[in-house]
């Protein structure tokens, strides 16, 4: 694990990951659960540095079934999702707090809303450069070198 910036802490059997414990990713994800022979296996959360998590339960470390609750509290439903559709496009934080007085326009769900760096793009984990090609995380840590749409696969014509 020290090649990869991960690290565990829990239990071992025979010097392998087996029953309850913690697993950090180098992203700072924490799954928080049962292991056995080194993956997810059982009960467990992954927590998402964003705020946001997924409980389920696991199997040889893929995940059967489980729930996806976003840092503000909502839950994810694929069926029935009522949460900025055509008929009410509010943020969930909006639903909960309700609206702002007029002249306070709320553009994210966050309030107040992230500072994005001049130049730059929020994408999801954090703020891409498009002059460096570097994404960095909310706490401008380094995630990723982005792509190359040659790398991923897309023909670029003249």
């Amino acid at each position: 694990m020290d090649h990869t910036g991960s690290h565990y802490l829990g239990q071992r059997v025979h010097g392998r990951l087996e029953g309850l414990g913690t697993y950090t990713l180098p992203t700072e994800t924490k799954y928080i659960g049962e292991m056995k022979d080194g993956m997810f296996h059982g009960l467990g959360t992954l927590h998402f540095p964003s705020g946001s998590k997924y409980e389920g339960t696991w199997d040889s470390g893929i995940a059967i079934e489980g729930k996806f609750t976003f840092a503000d509290g909502l839950e994810y439903k694929d069926e029935k999702w009522h949460y900025c559709d055509g008929y009410d496009r509010r943020f969930y934080t909006e639903i909960c707090r309700g609206l702002k007085p007029a002249g306070i326009s709320q553009l994210t769900n966050l309030h107040p809303p992230r500072s994005i760096p001049d130049g730059c793009y929020d994408c999801g984990d954090g703020f891409y450069n498009p002059e460096t090609r570097v994404v960095v995380d909310y706490k401008q840590r380094f995630l990723r070198n982005a792509g190359t749409a040659l790398s991923v696969g897309v023909t670029v014509q003249d």
